[in-house]
């Protein structure tokens, strides 16, 4: 049986793998999935994305499954309660963050219908880059420069560029799949 060809930075892990071949770059609308890898991909600020991938179904019962709506009314006592939650990671700045990004999520939400509609603005279709190594992968673009302008612009924590450009990879807004990987098949 012929072995699949994947990206290179998802080697060696049977999670990076599932991750890879059943996620990253898969394009969704879906607003909790939405919203979910926006605060995820803040809390890995200074950390990798293994280390969120291993804490993700834990995350996901901290935060509601990801619920904006559940997650803008956190009260102090909940703060408190995930801070005490060893199994997440427990950064007050960026459980704060996450609790200010539900409240800005959703009033984008109104503004626009949707936050999938809201990103339509800054990327109509989705980018289909052909990097052929990892070194061709930048780490942030003019596009996730804008977003992120726009989002701080409205009150988002934890949205810098290559914050906002891991965000627009694992939602599938930008495809950087190596040339070679079994996906682009």
């Amino acid at each position: 049986m012929e072995q699949k060809i994947r990206c290179t930075w998802c080697e060696g892990n049977s999670l990076y793998i599932d991750y890879h071949d059943t996620e990253w770059g898969k394009f969704t609308y879906e607003e909790n999935t939405l919203f979910e890898f926006l605060i995820l991909e803040g809390f890995q600020a200074g950390l990798s994305w293994l280390t969120i991938l291993k804490k993700r179904d834990d995350f996901r019962k901290a935060f509601d499954d990801f619920d904006p709506m559940k997650v803008a009314s956190y009260d102090e006592r909940k703060v408190e309660e995930l801070l005490s939650n060893e199994r997440i990671i427990r950064n007050k700045l960026k459980v704060q963050a996450a609790i200010n990004n539900a409240k800005r999520f959703i009033e984008i939400q109104e503004e626009y219908t949707s936050f999938g509609d809201y990103l339509k603005r800054f990327v109509p279709n989705p980018i289909d880059n052909y990097p052929d190594t990892l070194e061709d992968v930048p780490s942030q673009s003019p596009l996730s420069d804008l977003l992120s302008k726009d989002l701080k612009k409205r009150g988002f924590k934890f949205v810098g560029a290559t914050i906002i450009y891991s965000f627009l990879q694992a939602t599938g807004r930008i495809n950087d799949h190596l040339k070679n990987c079994f996906t682009r098949e």
